[in-house]
């Protein structure tokens, strides 16, 4: 695809016509911290570019804050519950303010795992087969039925908190008590081998995909935060019928979920050479780490662009 392919994507609105622009970042979830990362780089590359901003590290006073601040748009960029599972999203509605990313059914759905699963299910998109822990019999059971290796996720938290690789029942039993400690739904699902994509979405339109790489056990926490050694390639590596399959899927799938703005989808490929849909989310990452800035390099975005690019979708959302 060639960067003409993504010329739509820039922003054209003057950054002054954003009006007062709330970026909504911390929060009280597991992935604070990484938000924290996140709305320092979103607020210095909004206010470079002119954007009246207002920093509001999300507590008990956002209510009053958004009101007396006298609010025009709100950049979300809380990740995990409390930022992408609609409910702040359902506060912003209330409020008649406008703001970025996906709505509140859409941020539901995709925060939760398990639902998303049983969305693309039900509409024949791959996803790896699955079950719901509740009890070690839910272990044994599972084991049993979708042998091993599994990986075990907490179906409510994101940026890999929780989750675990499991080869026997013993340790899926010790997986699930610990991923319990973050959810009270744990999911188990099978491990996909081969290779793992990341693809995002910005304005309706799909980014060039990324391929993963990394000598961790998978692109867990520490690899995607911290370490040094895990491996990005832009282009990805697959023939250019296989890029298109999974640009093609990725639109379906997040069209099923009804995800706008911007977003990013986590993707396996099995040994045959199929694609498996993992999750999606609505508010990335957007640190020095992040895979959404990397993406949007590729298709001729520099940050700055793609923060504005971000904000102006929500302009055309809802005005």
């Amino acid at each position: 695809m060639t960067d003409n392919a993504y010329a739509t994507l820039h922003s054209t609105i003057e950054p002054k016509a954003f009006g007062r622009v709330a970026v909504l970042y911390g929060g009280k979830s597991a992935e604070r911290e990484v938000s924290l990362k996140s709305g320092a780089a979103v607020i210095e590359a909004l206010t470079s570019a002119g954007v009246d901003v207002v920093a509001i590290d999300v507590g008990d006073d956002l209510l009053q804050r958004l009101q007396s601040e006298k609010i025009d748009r709100a950049f979300i960029i809380l990740h995990g519950r409390g930022g992408e599972d609609g409910s702040m999203q359902g506060l912003l509605e209330c409020l008649g303010i406008p703001y970025t990313g996906s709505g509140i059914l859409a941020s539901a759905l995709a925060m939760d795992k398990l639902r998303t699963k049983q969305v693309w299910h039900s509409l024949g998109i791959p996803t790896p087969r699955h079950a719901v822990l509740s009890s070690e019999v839910d272990c044994i059971s599972a084991g049993a039925e979708l042998g091993f290796p599994l990986i075990v996720k907490p179906a409510h938290e994101g940026s890999s908190i929780g989750m675990a690789k499991v080869n026997g029942v013993d340790e899926l039993i010790a997986a699930w008590k610990d991923a319990a400690t973050y959810d009270s739904q744990v999911l188990v699902e099978q491990w996909i081998h081969g290779p793992e994509f990341t693809v995002a979405t910005l304005r309706g339109q799909v980014l060039p995909p990324i391929a993963l790489g990394t000598p961790h056990t998978f692109y867990d926490y520490d690899a995607k935060y911290l370490a040094s050694d895990t491996q990005y390639r832009i282009p990805c590596g697959l023939s250019p019928e296989k890029e298109q399959e999974l640009i093609d899927l990725t639109a379906r799938a997040c069209d099923a979920i009804g995800i706008a703005g911007w977003g990013r989808l986590d993707v396996m490929q099995d040994e045959q050479g199929r694609f498996w849909l993992l999750e999606v989310n609505t508010a990335p990452g957007m640190t020095d780490h992040s895979l959404v800035p990397m993406a949007a390099r590729a298709a001729g975005l520099d940050f700055q662009q793609l923060v504005l690019a971000i904000l102006a979708a929500s302009v055309e959302a809802r005005g």
